[in-house]
């Protein structure tokens, strides 16, 4: 289950994906995330489906290691949805125990369904082409205007760039420490669910104590090279916008105007 987690990793191809501008990708995200949540009907979900699709055939990822990331993210799917096919109320389809699955609660539970393993598909392939110092650039430059309200860009930024690096260390350091668990006898697959919540304790201590100790280095580390977001600190790569990226752009305005056209296409199969 650690070693399935990819938020944070990033996957070192020559794509028109890893290419663009990190700006750009931030944006396509973005733009993704408000599409599905705003899509109501089929032909809404086949447009994210083939705008997924492409972005996975053009970022060459292998799919196997984007959907990786969706084992970790199963107890979660599985609650949404349960819950969307009992709770909704509606035409009964057929009755489990006390529970009564509707037909409305199907295609809800449909959407949620589809929705987050987008969603995390989408997100996976962000960090999967975008080194997190990228991102960082990106993110940084692309909220600029926000200092007009006294808005901190540059440290949240760096902590979002901190915490995106951290995550692939954490990872290495519990799969260390698990070894060197199992290796004593230790045994974190057997028992009940109390029982292995139990068998996580001298897992975590060491973990915290780890995390930590990273933590203060890099503090230190950064005190001692006189780091200060207030600095106007130059970069070694510098952020400019290419033809692919302003062509880019072209394409999620047309993307997101095709999902609000579809809003007014009416299917009682997916309609809400």
């Amino acid at each position: 289950m650690i070693k399935d987690i990819t938020l944070g990793q990033y996957y070192n191809k020559d794509s028109v994906i890893h290419s663009l501008d990190p700006r750009v990708k931030l944006v396509a995200t973005f733009v993704f995330l408000i599409s599905l949540f705003i899509s109501t009907n089929l032909y809404a979900y086949i447009f994210a489906t083939i705008f997924l699709v492409t972005l996975i055939i053009l970022c060459k990822v292998p799919f196997a290691f984007i959907v990786r990331g969706l084992k970790s993210l199963l107890i979660l799917l599985l609650i949404s949805v349960l819950f969307n096919m009992f709770l909704t109320p509606g035409r009964v389809v057929f009755t489990f125990s006390i529970f009564n699955v509707t037909y409305e609660g199907i295609i809800l539970a449909t959407k949620m369904a589809i929705r987050l393993i987008y969603l995390v598909i989408d997100s996976s392939i962000l960090t999967l082409t975008t080194t997190p110092s990228r991102l960082t650039d990106g993110l940084e430059k692309g909220l600029a205007f926000l200092k007009t309200f006294k808005v901190p860009v540059a440290e949240i930024a760096l902590m979002m760039s901190i915490a995106l690096r951290f995550i692939p260390i954490l990872i290495e350091e519990t799969d260390k420490i698990m070894n060197a668990q199992a290796s004593r006898g230790a045994d974190f697959d057997k028992g009940n669910l109390i029982e292995k919540a139990r068998a996580l304790v001298p897992l975590l201590v060491p973990l915290f104590v780890s995390a930590f100790r990273r933590a203060n280095d890099l503090a230190i580390a950064m005190e001692s090279r006189c780091y200060s977001s207030a600095n106007n600190r130059t970069r070694l790569h510098p952020l400019y916008y290419k033809n692919i990226d302003y062509i880019t752009y072209i394409i999620l305005l047309i993307y997101i105007l095709l999902i609000f056209a579809t809003r007014y296409i009416k299917i009682d199969m997916l309609t809400k």
